[in-house]
């Protein structure tokens, strides 16, 4: 299986410059305790630019040949001993075990499924191992998407497999219970965290698991202080033609930590993510991996890597392996995650790779200020491109 398929739900949201909404007190803090309290006419508009963005986006999970080789070559291996190579076989492998184990009919169900593409595919990969008494069920607000999905699985012959439910998730309330719930990239979009985990928690059959693929760095998808130090350390070793950011159309000389979360719902309270998972769940299986490479595959910049040249695939690895010793030695935290977990503990070890537990990799928010940008913004002569 290629692990191009469905690695991370993008988004086509553009990054606005916001401001940010958070004073920390690390003293004090609690999971949660930096949850944006925000007033109806704020949601509404937030909800307005996230309907807008989404409505016509039939391509979601488009990612740059560089995310593709960084996940290959760095990522696949991580995950393949635990017995998948990316999120959607994570998915599959224990939807089937889930399968397996029920009684009756298996219901499952995506959260934030927008197209619902890797629903669809999930549902045809589950027939294909032979299981047959099981539903999965698409949640997800935005009423065009939703459609896109049903009319989908009509044409693939997967519409006696699936449903389809319009619902916000700040404010869904499951009906009845589900032997898996999937949050596939869409925690990340949720403000009320805390109501929906509750919620989570409560849909939960006996045994059932609640399976994560999603980003957990800082809100607004921003980079931490200790990070932006490491991004801006590799942002200087690149060409200047690699530095236009092909999503907000603008040249940046120097990185630019923008706050996603300015306008929508993106990266809303990422950094909350990790915390109240642990604070709420137990954790069988945790596999976080991300820092400084973001921004480098990403879709901003990560299309001007070209993976056919040495130079730039060098580039990709040094990064990488800058971002592996500085997380296994806790100088920064994860920006994504694959997890499994459950509402009650149920006495397994947890899978993971030393050290990095989920307490391990929790980044508790403090009064640090980012780093300035450096004086000088490039190593000239680094790198052997036409500029």
């Amino acid at each position: 299986t290629s692990s191009r398929m469905s690695w991370i739900r993008t988004s086509s949201v553009r990054c606005g410059i916001g401001a940010n909404l958070l004073s920390y007190r690390t003293a004090s803090w609690r999971p949660g305790d930096t949850l944006v309290r925000m007033d109806p006419e704020d949601y509404r508009a937030r909800a307005r630019v996230e309907a807008k963005a989404f409505e016509d986006c039939v391509e979601v999970h488009s990612l740059p040949a560089a995310f593709h080789y960084w996940s290959d070559r760095w990522i696949r291996p991580k995950l393949e001993p635990f017995g998948f190579s990316n999120p959607l076989e994570m998915f599959e492998l224990h939807l089937a075990r889930q399968c397996a184990r029920a009684t009756g009919t298996a219901r499952f169900i995506s959260i934030g499924a927008g197209n619902c593409d890797a629903e669809l595919d999930l549902a045809a990969r589950l027939a294909e191992r032979g299981c047959r008494d099981f539903t999965i069920e698409c949640l997800e607000l935005n009423q065009s998407m939703l459609e896109r999905g049903r009319l989908a699985a009509l044409a693939r012959g997967l519409a006696g497999l699936t449903r389809f439910t319009a619902a916000d998730l700040n404010s869904w309330r499951p009906e009845g219970v589900y032997d898996a719930v999937i949050a596939n990239q869409s925690l990340h979009h949720v403000v009320q965290l805390k109501r929906l985990f509750t919620a989570i928690r409560d849909a939960l059959a006996a045994g059932g698991l609640f399976l994560v693929s999603d980003m957990i760095g800082r809100n607004g998808h921003r980079r931490w202080p200790e990070t932006l130090a490491i991004v801006y350390e590799f942002w200087r070793q690149t060409p200047p033609s690699y530095r236009y950011n092909l999503l907000l159309r603008r040249y940046e000389e120097t990185f630019q930590n923008y706050d996603c979360s300015g306008r929508g719902f993106e990266g809303i309270h990422a950094q909350d993510i990790l915390g109240l998972l642990i604070e709420q769940f137990q954790f069988q299986l945790f596999l976080p991996f991300g820092a400084a490479i973001d921004p480098f595959i990403d879709r901003a910049f990560g299309p001007h890597f070209d993976m056919a040249s040495a130079w730039d695939r060098d580039f990709i690895d040094r990064v990488h392996q800058r971002d592996e010793c500085e997380l296994a030695s806790g100088a920064v935290k994860p920006t994504h995650m694959l997890g499994v977990l459950t509402a009650a503990a149920s006495g397994a070890p947890l899978l993971h790779q030393p050290p990095l537990t989920p307490e391990f990799c929790l980044r508790v928010p403090d009064d640090r200020a980012d780093p300035p940008p450096p004086s000088n913004p490039y190593v000239w002569g680094f790198w052997p491109h036409d500029t």
